[in-house]
């Protein structure tokens, strides 16, 4: 059944309709940060966007990965999780009942997740990852999926490459350690990514964005029955967060600095906010179909998911659809 919040937008300016919704409750969301960079909400919080929304967001902690953060969702020890498309669909596949808030990150040329090696390292393309060690943030999420893509790409398994976990600040270390052949640079880690590129020594062979186009890369996510008993809430939570995204997209160097006082506030370097590139999300800050249908598509492929089995409809809270069939209409 497609949820009761899906299509709240105008077709006109495609803007969620939700400024007049009146303010039923204080709710504080609670989720879980992310090492060297800070989420849409915690910037619309910041910018003061939820004022008179009764709306706060606090973070109790860190995730190590969206899969951490889908799991402390399902627990109801967070109210707000975040991960990569495909973890939210295998999450929901498995029996949660979540929805898709809005997209927190997404890859296009400006950001996205880059491969990188060493200099001198024989790898240079993608057909030499095969029996290659690749690091990662997590696995089962953005990264994991995007290797499995890149190897499907090239018409080989996708096992062919060995992925192991490393934390976005010990990405750069392990690669110029040679503990790996190849770091992975997620598009939410521009700021990892920054600091180790500007040392040099370092090439990158190939990015998300070669793989699977523009597209969002992650979703904020809710549980259904938090989202349906505080609805104004729930609402409030995708309209700010959305314009903060748009903010950052208009705004970059003031969200840069924004960034390096919260990174700092909470014991972070500050230094690596210079290297945030963005969140990569079009404007409007919502999503359309395509960045989850494609993740639908490829999980179906790989029989992780049966056909029909799961829609984007009865996963998207909101989409910017209507703004892409406005601007279509006339061509």
């Amino acid at each position: 059944m497609t949820h009761r919040f899906r299509n709240l937008l105008s077709a006109a300016g495609a803007t969620i309709v939700l400024a007049g919704a009146a303010h039923a409750e204080d709710v504080t969301m609670r989720f879980l940060a992310s090492h060297g960079s800070i989420a849409a909400h915690e910037l619309a919080q910041e910018l003061g966007y939820f004022e008179g929304t009764g709306v706060s967001v606090e973070s109790i902690g860190y995730a190590g990965g969206g899969p951490e953060s889908l799991f402390a969702l399902a627990s109801g020890d967070v109210d707000i999780g975040s991960a990569a498309t495909s973890a939210v669909l295998n999450s929901i596949a498995s029996g949660n009942d979540f929805v898709a808030a809005y997209p927190s990150n997404g890859i296009n040329d400006e950001v996205q997740s880059i491969f990188y090696v060493l200099e001198d390292s024989p790898i240079h393309s993608i057909e030499d990852i095969a029996g290659k060690t690749i690091a990662v943030n997590t696995l089962g999420a953005h990264l994991d999926y995007t290797v499995r893509e890149a190897l499907h790409s090239v018409g080989l398994p996708q096992n062919a490459a060995n992925l192991i976990v490393a934390p976005g600040p010990q990405l750069e270390q392990v690669l110029r350690s040679k503990q790996v052949d190849i770091a992975a640079f997620g598009y939410w880690q521009t700021t990892f990514e920054g600091v180790a590129r500007t040392q040099g020594g370092l090439r990158a062979v190939f990015d998300d964005t070669d793989i699977l186009g523009d597209i969002a890369g992650g979703f904020t996510v809710l549980r259904r029955d938090w989202a349906d008993e505080h609805s104004e809430a729930a609402k409030a939570f995708i309209e700010k967060s959305a314009l903060a995204l748009d903010y950052a997209r208009e705004h970059p160097e003031e969200t840069r600095e924004i960034m390096a006082r919260m990174l700092e506030e909470r014991g972070e370097n500050p230094e690596v906010a210079q290297y945030f590139a963005g969140y990569g999300i079009r404007e409007g800050g919502l999503p359309v179909e395509r960045d989850v249908q494609f993740w639908i598509d490829v999980l179906v492929r790989e029989g992780a998911l049966s056909e029909g089995q799961l829609d984007v409809s009865d996963i998207l809270l909101v989409t910017g659809e209507e703004e892409k069939t406005d601007k279509g209409s006339g061509a």
